[in-house]
């Protein structure tokens, strides 16, 4: 049986920039990644191939960033049953509003899960994904927990610094 991956689709180049935040959440819990480069438009029997194939050899999750008509999420979702998470990037004169609303609005049983517009979605896709493997591996669940604790503990650390600041007032 194939290790279970995440792969990662872009409409274009300039959107990795974006989308590296996404492979080194999933890097930071050690889940192996493929990331390509292709369009819905351009190059759609390609895009259906990639598909297929990394279903075919284990995909679990695919994560899909595109700009403007954002097309991609859509198109894979509409190959694959796996989960499709999209992260609209914002480009573009509505600075991806258009994006958004062409990822989000998918037909009943078509679904996309759809992230906030640019690099904090890039980063909750990535953190996503991993929730999803988790269901299904317990190793990683502990791994998640322990992420998330540790971003809790960063905040209590701020408070408990703030405080301090506050009573010297």
């Amino acid at each position: 049986m194939n290790k279970p991956f995440v792969a990662i689709l872009m409409g274009s180049d300039s959107d990795f920039p974006i989308m590296k935040s996404t492979v080194e959440v999933l890097k930071s819990f050690d889940i192996t990644v493929e990331v390509k480069v292709t369009s819905a438009h351009r190059t759609p029997a390609a895009t259906h191939s990639y598909v297929t194939d990394a279903e075919a050899r284990g995909c679990k999750v695919f994560i899909c960033a595109a700009g403007l008509a954002a097309h991609l999420a859509g198109a894979v979702a509409g190959i694959t049953t796996r989960a499709v998470i999209g992260v609209p990037v914002d480009a573009g004169p509505l600075q991806g509003h258009d994006a958004l609303l062409s990822t989000v609005m998918m037909p009943a049983g078509v679904p996309v899960a759809t992230v906030a517009i640019g690099k904090a979605g890039a980063k909750n896709a990535g953190y996503l994904a991993a929730q999803m493997l988790a269901i299904a591996d317990d190793e990683l669940a502990i791994r998640v927990k322990a992420d998330r604790q540790a971003n809790a503990e960063i905040v209590y650390a701020k408070d408990a610094a703030l405080q301090e600041v506050l009573k010297s007032l």
